[in-house]
């Protein structure tokens, strides 16, 4: 069979071949000043990008479809395709064009993927972004992540689909590795889905992989004591990094499994009902973590959100970081300290640069500056005694030697690429020097060489000059041509002169003209070395930038804690949490009027707060409030509140607000059921349970019955922590016939028909639930409230009535007042006495009078 690639223009079967290698991502094929996509990659990019589809020429008889890019600007496209999912393929021209017989030689220097870009075009710098790995197994999953740019490779074995699905919804991985004969059991994830051949899921292969990378026999010094599916994870995630990377993962010097119990557990629907970090209006401020971050550097951001999304449940630990913030805020350290980082840059991802050999020159200077703060930073640690700062000012010891490398070695403004020279400072070499002081000084050498033929020969009118075609020539006009010496040799014949070379002017232009050329080549050179002396350095240097990381969070939340009034929380092993005047952090900060605080108190002895009170009276801001305090304190931060206490904390529900899944086929009340089967299923007594207005999504009497029955299951079966939010009165009655259940509601007043809300929480049940009164408040016209206030009268009746008992045959009926007839009724129903004026009063005080006296 003939080759079909044989009718394919020289150019094209070249591309069809490298392209071949790589048929499920886009090709950027270098051609001079841009890359260029072909057939079908550039009709799926000009769609992808809104670029021009266009044609080049014809290939094998048909017209080749075309799309491209300016090289100079690619970082941009590239950043709009990774965020889209695409992975690209970045083939470069790395022959001579001026050496090459047909097509330039061409290869794929790197790959990129969402989820193993490293550049810093392509990254945002206050947020992970992961790789993550799923391998099923009989029983739960293994899990893997890792952060490429940050160097952190860590894996955990969920037990069911559930588990695997908070995690996910925690990490948000920009890229999923899973078995092609798998079918994720997570719906609804942004990410960028890569089915993988199942035999790269295997633990035994994943140990010896981690193994490998990591250079150790086996991984207990890592607390790795047992292969599982997490290993299968993780040697699929290291497989698959390694190619797209070139096995460049020199940077990976360490492994950690995650357990479920070191942390503090929140589902998926949790972390979306709190707003930990994300809100529904896609504004980062209006989360916790938004409110939280007053980090000054990118990489302590990124530690920050990793420390509130994945909070601890060691005391230890927690009371360690909580030592270290009241030492900063005592000695009121932190503002100082914030200046000092606030020159740091990202040295974490500079260093996997580094590792990776992909760093550039500004990021050599940027950790020459990080490097360079150093000394300041441990002098003022030096001085505390709180123990995690006094481990930081281990950590955080200065670095002379690399200082002074860099500092030698790199110009105080380097340019953004090595490719044009300027990067290596001068003094550093002294080839190089002599190579640029032969080029900078070309032009007084050519002047004094001038002066020197023209007295040498006695022609006045000699020059000595250069052009591109013929290089360095001495001229001399026609008429002088007799003076001209016999060592002058003739390299061009003009009109009116002659143009000359001598031996010494060609030594001097194959020295000037390769100057420039040996200049750069030199100084890649030693840029080149100088990266791989500190990639030699890379375990203590990530050392420090995890240390300066670890820093920047603790000075932001000393900031937070004094700038928002938070107090320290007492952590202890006594069961309950116990909150004197707690708020919710992030509501108190964007509302105008005063936060009115509140206490919340569970223990053994009360376990439930049965909650009630109007609409926008407060109650999910409450039950909200005490999730954000609890999980704030196992950060390792101060909290909103005046004084708390917390006991053992094993998870957090959450089941508030409402919401369909239509994409799976889930209304609102369903969603709401599976969400609280979830809680029902899993908590325990160390649990702190959220639950708002269970029940609402169906009949009356359904949800009444599911409310009732959910409250006691939690109270006295599983005796969780429980704040429990509902609008049906009649489960204010839990705490008059179970221990450990308790009343509380948010206070409104009345004034006419309107509703002031007090958003204070007292003891006992609502009176009433004010519906009317904040329907009208949200706007609703003013007959729909008439006519709803006429049919609540009537069904109030009709309830009042029901509940009398039927009279006996032989009872006498008692007395009662005789009810107005019908119509004085409904003339008494249409009086709104706030809307009426005086003239309007007595009108229908005459019309009530008529009717009465017409009855």
């Amino acid at each position: 069979m003939a080759d079909k690639s044989a009718q394919h223009t020289p150019l094209m079967q070249q591309y069809l071949r490298i392209k071949s290698d790589y048929p499920d991502i886009l090709l950027f094929f270098r051609m001079g000043d841009f890359y260029e996509l072909f057939y079908d990659d550039a009709r799926r990019a000009a769609k992808l990008l809104d670029i021009t589809l266009t044609t080049r020429g014809q290939s094998a008889g048909q017209p080749i479809p075309m799309a491209g890019v300016p090289y100079h600007a690619v970082d941009g496209y590239l950043a709009r395709l990774i965020k889209k999912g695409e992975s690209i393929a970045i083939c470069e021209q790395i022959g001579d064009p001026n050496e090459s017989k047909g097509p330039v030689e061409r290869k794929v220097v790197r790959i990129v993927t969402p989820g193993t870009v490293t550049e810093e075009a392509l990254l945002d710098d206050r947020q992970d972004r992961l790789l993550a790995a799923i391998a099923p197994a009989k029983m739960g999953f293994g899990l893997a992540w890792l952060d490429v740019a940050g160097g952190r490779l860590r894996f955990a074995e969920p037990s069911d689909a559930q588990e695997l699905g908070a995690e996910l919804e925690r990490l948000r991985p920009a890229e999923i590795l899973f078995p092609e004969d798998f079918a994720l059991p997570v719906a609804g994830l942004v990410a960028a889905l890569r089915p993988t051949p199942p035999w790269h899921f295997d633990a035994q292969s994943g140990e010896r992989e981690l193994c490998r990378q990591l250079q150790v026999q086996d991984l207990s010094g890592f607390g790795v004591e047992q292969r599982g599916p997490g290993l299968a994870a993780a040697g699929a995630l290291l497989n698959y990094a390694g190619e797209m990377l070139a096995g460049e993962l020199t940077h990976l010097t360490g492994v950690r499994a995650v357990q479920a119990s070191q942390h503090l557990v929140l589902d998926a629907a949790t972390r979306r009902h709190l707003e930990i970090d994300v809100h529904p209006d896609g504004r980062s401020e209006h989360t916790l973590v938004g409110l939280m971050d007053a980090t000054v550097t990118p990489m302590g951001s990124r530690k920050l959100k990793r420390w509130i999304t994945h909070p601890l449940r060691d005391h230890a630990r927690l009371d360690a970081r909580l030592e270290a913030l009241s030492t900063l805020l005592e000695q009121h350290a932190h503002p100082g300290l914030a200046e000092q980082l606030s020159g740091i840059g990202d040295l974490e991802r500079v260093l996997t640069r580094i590792a990776l050999k992909s760093a550039r020159p500004r990021d050599l200077a940027t950790l020459r500056e990080g490097l360079a703060r150093l000394p300041a930073l441990h002098e003022t640690l030096d001085g505390f005694t709180a123990p995690m700062l006094r481990e930081l000012a281990e950590i955080l010891l200065p670095c002379p030697e690399l200082l002074g490398l860099l500092s030698a070695a790199i110009v105080e403004q380097p340019p953004m690429v090595i490719r044009d020279g300027g990067v290596i400072a001068e003094g550093f070499d002294t080839e190089l020097d002599e190579l640029r002081s032969l080029s900078r000084n070309a032009g007084d050498f050519l002047l004094r060489y001038e002066e020197q033929e023209k007295n040498r020969t006695g022609i006045p009118t000699l020059k000595v000059g250069y052009n591109r075609v013929h290089g360095y020539y001495i001229e001399v006009s026609k008429a002088q041509a007799d003076k001209v010496p016999t060592e002058y040799s003739r390299r061009q014949t003009l009109k009116n002169a002659e143009r000359y070379i001598t031996e010494e002017l060609k030594a001097f232009e194959d020295k000037v003209l390769s100057a420039r050329e040996r200049a750069l080549s030199r100084e890649k050179a030693l840029y080149e070395n100088l990266v791989e002396d500190l990639a030699g350095h890379h375990r203590h240097l990530a050392g420090l930038a995890s240390g300066l990381a670890t820093l920047d969070v603790l000075v932001a939340f000393a900031e937070r804690a004094e700038t928002l009034d938070f107090a320290r929380a007492q952590l202890d092993d006594q069961p309950g949490l116990e909150i004197t005047d707690g708020r919710h952090p992030v509501v108190e900060r964007v509302q105008d009027e005063a936060f009115v605080p509140n206490d919340c108190r569970l223990d053994p002895d009360r376990r439930m707060l049965v909650i009630t009170g109007p609409n926008m009276g407060g109650k999910s801001t409450y039950m909200r409030q005490a999730a954000l305090i609890v999980i704030l304190a196992h950060a390792g931060s101060f909290v909103p509140a005046a004084n708390v206490r917390i006991g053992p904390i094993d998870r957090i529900f959450s089941r508030i607000g409402a919401g369909d899944d239509l994409t799976r086929g889930r209304s609102t009340f369903m969603v709401e059921m599976v969400e609280t089967a979830n809680i029902l299923h899993n908590a325990s007594s160390q649990s702190l349970v959220l639950m708002d207005e269970i029940g609402r999504g169906t009949s009356t009497f359904d949800g009444l019955a599911l409310a009732w029955a959910v409250a006691t299951e939690l109270a006295l079966k599983l005796r969780a922590l429980t704040l429990f939010a509902t609008h049906y009165f009649e489960l204010t009655r839990l705490a008059e016939d179970h221990e450990g259940i308790a009343n509380v509601h948010l206070a409104a007043r009345e004034h006419g028909e309107r509703i002031v809300f007090l958003h204070s929480v007292r003891a006992g049940p609502a009176s009433q639930s004010y519906g009317l009164q904040v329907a009208r408040l949200a706007g609703v016209p003013k007959p729909v409230i008439t006519q709803a206030r006429k049919h609540l009268n009537r069904l109030e009746n009709d309830a009042a009535r029901a509940a009398s008992p039927q009279l006996g045959l032989f009872d006498t009926a008692p007395e009662t007042p005789e009810s107005p007839p019908d119509a004085l009724r409904e003339l008494l129903s249409a009086i709104d006495p706030d809307e009426l004026s005086p003239r309007e009063a007595l009108d229908h005080l005459y019309r009530l009078k008529k009717a009465g006296s017409e009855d």
